[in-house]
């Protein structure tokens, strides 16, 4: 039976995996610093590390999404670990950009494989009224490996050193790739679930029919809009800016990573909790959490020079609540698609946060580049102004989420589904007047 205790095993063992991942997808986040004085490079080419490897992680998602529909999640698990794994040993041991661009996209390629093979994983294992919240679960405990490379992994760079750093992180690759051979299964019922076989045809007939409903497209911009922030303070910019930008100590800034985490531990529950009750205002709570990014980032960039220690604290628990709001999108995949078609589905909601995400991180790095000719040292006025040009890219966000939500709700009263505006609703439960409402 779907949920019992041999689905939470599964579920674990593919968890594990992307919690290492995420360890993988990190690591050049606490070791920026250290890339630069290794390399002597700037930030520019710094932020072209992190691009690179968003970019083969966006760019492979639809073709990933399609042989998971064929191929099933098992062995895109194990291949992911081992790729990713590949690509920390090649860094470990790297002395030059070449290396560490080849590094990367390795990195890249194989977290390309896990996340959405893991996402696959939970329908299969567990009932329809649990998956939303199993869902925020997966993406939320698996940003402990973020922790793993904020604190541990950070611990080995300034310790025992970066070779020593990469091939542990290296090792845990090829330990969760033999975990998750011996031990994970596809379905309840076969250890490898394969589809049919991907024709041309096919291909292009489930692309082109995922991607016209516009539950798909709202799926991609919410993910869009409420990933990115959260994923370039945490991959890339956010450590240098808490060090060379606010002053903190290392120590410090590892420990906000950490927090960053946990309030998304924290917060994906109970928003899979509440879109789960609540399936229709889903994408008020996605508004939600981007006014919440939005208003972190605004206090931190008005404070005049370095923001004390509790904004701070504000900005990394609002920009915490990004990745619970991003898995909102997958669920529009899920709901929106046929399960046959649901991995080509959730790789196109997948590429929208990592094209946001890798966007921002480059011109981040270019605008500090811009105002510091190139050199390492920057000050907390260069991070502000480059750290604003995240709402360029929030604003396109909320423009794609406000049309494509509204056609999915034309697209559902078509089908007999009707969504009620959410100040009907409010009025009925008293919470405002209606004439009030009808006037804002």
């Amino acid at each position: 039976m779907r949920g019992g205790a041999r689905a939470w095993a599964v579920w674990a063992v593919g968890l594990s995996a992307y919690v290492v991942a995420v360890l993988h997808r990190t690591s050049l986040g606490v070791a920026g610093l250290d890339a630069q004085a290794r390399f002597g490079i700037g930030a520019s080419a710094l932020a072209s590390f992190a691009v690179l490897q968003l970019l083969v992680y966006a760019g492979l998602q639809v073709p990933v999404g399609v042989l998971l529909d064929r191929f099933g999640s098992l062995r895109l698990v194990v291949g992911g670990a081992l790729v990713m794994a590949a690509g920390q040993a090649l860094m470990a041991f790297s002395d030059g950009v070449s290396g560490a661009i080849a590094a990367r996209v390795l990195v890249g390629a194989g977290d390309a494989m896990t996340f959405i093979s893991v996402l696959r994983l939970v329908p299969q294992w567990f009932p329809s009224r649990r998956v939303p919240v199993v869902t925020q679960l997966t993406g939320i405990v698996g940003q402990v490996g973020q922790v793993l490379s904020a604190v541990p992994l950070a611990a080995l760079l300034s310790g025992a050193g970066w070779t020593t750093a990469f091939i542990s992180a290296s090792a845990a690759g090829v330990f969760v790739a033999i975990v998750a051979m011996v031990a994970l299964h596809d379905t309840p019922d076969r250890r490898i679930n394969a589809g049919e076989a991907v024709t041309a045809r096919r291909l292009g007939s489930d692309l082109a029919t995922a991607w016209r409903h516009p539950g798909t497209r709202l799926g991609l911009w919410t993910h869009f809009t409420t990933q990115f922030p959260g994923t370039v303070f945490a991959l890339m910019w956010g450590y240098p800016f808490l060090v060379a930008g606010e002053g903190l100590s290392r120590g410090t800034a590892s420990s906000m990573l950490t927090l960053f985490v946990l309030v998304g531990m924290v917060g994906g529950p109970l928003l899979g909790v509440l879109v789960q009750r609540h399936p229709l205002r889903r994408s008020w709570l996605v508004l939600g959490v981007i006014a919440a990014n939005g208003l972190g980032w605004g206090l931190v960039i008005a404070w005049p020079g370095r923001a004390p220690l509790a904004l701070l604290l504000v900005l990394v628990v609002a920009l915490g609540l990004g990745g619970p709001g991003s898995m909102i999108g997958f669920e529009f995949a899920r709901t929106f698609n046929p399960p046959n078609r649901l991995g080509t589905a959730t790789g196109i909601v997948n590429v929208g946060g990592f094209v946001a995400s890798l966007t921002t991180i480059l011109l981040v790095g270019l605008i500090l580049d811009a105002r510091t000719g190139g050199r390492a040292g920057y000050d907390i006025a260069d991070f502000k102004v480059a750290m604003s040009v995240q709402y360029a890219i929030g604003v396109i966000g909320v423009l794609g989420i406000l049309r494509t939500r509204k056609l999915a709700r034309q697209r559902l009263a078509a089908e007999g589904v009707h969504v009620r505006p959410l100040r009907e609703v409010l009025a009925e439960r008293g919470w405002f007047s209606a004439q009030r409402l009808g006037k804002g």
